[in-house]
């Protein structure tokens, strides 16, 4: 229940930032004019629409997935003021002296940010979802990809707020995390590499280890409606990765 008082109130902290309402609108405004674009060119061609790729994997799965690139950017914008900005102020030595648990804090803070980006997928999702007034969409395959968006903001937040209990400075926690978030990322690139060293005469499989540790790898599968709950799991392990690292640190500091 404190979880849920915490959560209300890192809510209402982002909703009364000018910074959140301005990364909203930059996201809307991003994604929306590439939503237009991607509809002029079906339009001009219409040839792209086929039994292979329908307009939910050319305009939906699209978006989708510039909109994790556009993700990458702003949500350390939001999470750097977490624990960041608490510590610099002085406050943070009060929330680990108040009667609630470290993990009921994290928690909170890292709900209320997925409060938030859950509105902005939301807005995000009305634009592919908005083209069912006039054709026929692969609801199944776009209601994949938007769970799969939502536990990529989820992995990224978990990831922000981490980084933001290292530091006193919000700037870098921002540029911290957004450099973890990009290192686990590029892990994608690893796996189309062939190449496998051997070590006491064992193969040593790098590029599948890769793929199963890549953010993409498993965002792949389900922005394309092939649902695995091996995928959500894996969202949910990086999750809970990073905020029990989270708790560790803020329970060191508490002690």
């Amino acid at each position: 229940m404190r979880s849920i008082h915490i959560a209300g109130h890192e809510l209402r902290r982002l909703f009364v930032s000018p910074l959140a309402w301005t990364v909203l609108a930059v996201v809307q405004l991003l994604l929306g004019l590439l939503f237009a674009m991607s509809l002029a060119d079906l339009m001009m061609n219409p040839q792209r629409i086929n039994e292979y790729a329908g307009v939910s994997e050319v305009v939906g799965a699209g978006l989708y997935r510039f909109a994790t690139i556009v993700l990458l950017l702003v949500i350390p914008l939001l999470t750097m003021r977490s624990f960041a900005e608490e510590r610099k102020n002085g406050s943070l030595d009060l929330l680990t002296a108040a009667p609630v648990s470290v993990t009921a804090m994290v928690i909170g803070k890292f709900l209320g940010v997925l409060g938030f980006l859950t509105v902005m997928l939301a807005l995000i999702a009305l634009m592919p979802y908005s083209l069912l007034m006039g054709t026929p969409l692969d609801v199944g395959m776009l209601a994949s990809a938007t769970l799969g968006l939502w536990l990529m903001m989820a992995a990224f937040a978990a990831t922000g707020i981490f980084v933001s209990s290292l530091t006193r400075e919000p700037t870098l926690a921002a540029i911290g995390s957004f450099g973890v978030l990009l290192g686990v990322w590029l892990l994608h690139a690893v796996s189309f590499f062939e190449w496998q060293p051997a070590v006491f005469g064992y193969q040593l499989p790098l590029a599948e280890a890769a793929r199963q540790l890549s953010l993409i790898g498993h965002y792949d599968d389900l922005l394309y409606g092939i649902f695995d709950t091996a995928d959500v799991l894996y969202y949910v392990i990086f999750c809970g990765l990073f905020l029990a690292l989270t708790v560790q640190r803020l329970d060191m500091e508490r002690q």
